[in-house]
This record gives C-alpha cells, sequence and structure tokens, in this order.
C-alpha cells in the first residue's frame, strides 16, 4: 500500500467522519430549533391566555364598576325622591288649619298630659299657634303657654318640677311614622 492510498483512506475517513459528525450537528440543531419553537408556541401561548384573563378581568372590573355606579346613581335619586315626598308631607302638615290643627294639637296634649302630675306644665309649640294653644291649654289646670319653639305644629310639654319633657310636635311625630313606615313607602314608591 502505498502512501497516497494510506492518505487518501484517511482524507476518506476524515471526510466521513466530518459528515458524520455534521448530519449529527445538524439533527441537533434541528432539535435545538424544534425544541426552540415549540417553546416559543408555548410562551406565546401563556401569553395570549394572560392576556385574555387580564382583558377578561379588566372587564369584569368595568362590569361591576358600571353596575356599582348605577346602584348608587339609582339610590341616590330613591333618596331624593324620597326626600321630595317627605318635605311634601311635611308641607302639608305645616299647611293644616282650622278644626282639624285644633283637633289633632288636642289630642297630642291628652296624650302628653297623662305624664303630668305637678302642679306647674309649660306647653309650647309653633309661633303661629299662640292662640290655638291658649285656649286648649285654658282646659286644663296647672297649664300655661310658653315662649314658642320652631316647628311645624304640634306641641312639647315640660315641667321643672318633674323634669319631664313631652315632644308632641307634628314633626316628631311624622319622623317616628316616617321610620317606622320608611320600607312600606320605599316599596310603594318604588314598587319593589
Amino acid at each position: 500500500m502505498s502512501l497516497d492510498t494510506v492518505v487518501e483512506d484517511i482524507r476518506d475517513e476524515a471526510r466521513a467522519r466530518a459528515d458524520e459528525t455534521r448530519e449529527a450537528g445538524e439533527e441537533r440543531a434541528d432539535e435545538i430549533v424544534s425544541e426552540a419553537e415549540r417553546d416559543a408556541e408555548e410562551i406565546v401561548s401563556d401569553a395570549e391566555r394572560e392576556v385574555e384573563r387580564a382583558i377578561e378581568q379588566e372587564r369584569e372590573q368595568e362590569l361591576s364598576g358600571a353596575k356599582l355606579e348605577a346602584k348608587q346613581a339609582r339610590l341616590e335619586a330613591r333618596r331624593e325622591i324620597l326626600e321630595e315626598v317627605h318635605d311634601d308631607v311635611e308641607a302639608q302638615i305645616e299647611s293644616l288649619e282650622g278644626d282639624e290643627r285644633e283637633e289633632l294639637t288636642r289630642s297630642l296634649l291628652d296624650a302628653a298630659a297623662e305624664e303630668f302630675d305637678a302642679e306647674s306644665v309649660r306647653v309650647r309649640g309653633a309661633e303661629g299657634d299662640a292662640e290655638l294653644l291658649e285656649s286648649i291649654v285654658a282646659d286644663y289646670d296647672g297649664f300655661e303657654v310658653g315662649e314658642p319653639i320652631d316647628c311645624l305644629g304640634g306641641i312639647v310639654v315640660e315641667s321643672d318640677e318633674s323634669r319631664v319633657r313631652v315632644n308632641n310636635t307634628f314633626d316628631s311625630v311624622l319622623e317616628d311614622v316616617w321610620e317606622e313606615n320608611l320600607r312600606e313607602i320605599s316599596a310603594r314608591l318604588f314598587e319593589e
């Protein structure tokens, strides 16, 4: 075997090994690229899911916020309507006149008078009811009309001797009735 033949065999063997190494390298490179592509697809898919979750969460928050705003606006409108109704009732009560006003005032004083055994009792009421109170109080022994108070009508009865004070003003009666019946009033107004 000649030297040229040996060199040629070595070259052929080196080329074969180089081809094998290149093929193995290319296969490994293809595997790495495939893995990288799979990883990239998974990363993109995860990112898309995360974005969709974030969008859905944002949408839910916006929807929840909008519902809360609408509920608050509805409650504010109801509160305003209830205030208007309350104001209308106050105006109607304040405008009571004649026999009806006298009858209501007398019944409130009758109810309050039961609380007093004192000899000196003051009956106070709205400034515009001074004459009415004078005529009603004349029927009660030991009762006198005191200084006027700021109210829609009715009476406040006081005695220094017994330290008892009964507030039977139209205002206090209205507030008691209003509070006791607010749920029913609201249900009727808003058809709940």
